[in-house]
């Protein structure tokens, strides 16, 4: 995808717009998430689970920092490093093998390990609009 895509969507259509963004960039992806606290990351993340054929129920993983997910054909992996202090800590916990595994990795907060992500990751930024409705680019 060589030019910016830009979804917006209001709380009501996100399962809508999380089935067009997985349809638009594929199911094997490192997603990586940016938007400031608030902007509705973990509840897209949901909406996004839910089209990966997950049905547990997904939580964010700040104390964990990975939750792991049954999907339709496999493990999704969902993190949240906004508690992580280092690179090393991300690192000792096995986020390469996550990473890199084929799965998909939905990453909140992954301005804290950029260094650590591969390089096709997907930048996916989420903002809240006035109107409260959402918008995604990638």
């Amino acid at each position: 995808m060589d030019k910016q895509t830009t979804l917006r969507f209001g709380l009501e259509d996100i399962q809508k717009a999380a089935q067009q963004f997985v349809g638009a960039v594929g199911r094997n992806r490192v997603i990586a998430l940016y938007g400031p606290m608030g902007a509705g990351k973990t509840t897209f993340v949901r909406a996004l689970c839910h089209e990966l054929g997950v049905t547990d129920e997904v939580t964010s993983p700040t104390f964990a920092i990975v939750n792991e997910y049954e999907g339709g054909d496999g493990p999704v992996y969902h993190f949240d490093f906004y508690r992580v202090r280092n690179l090393s800590e991300a690192i000792d916990m096995g986020c390469n093998d996550y990473f890199y595994s084929g799965r998909p990795c939905l990453i909140e907060w992954p301005e804290l390990v950029e260094p650590l992500l591969p390089e096709d990751a997907l930048r996916v930024d989420i903002a809240e609009t006035p109107d409260g409705s959402r918008t995604l680019s990638w």
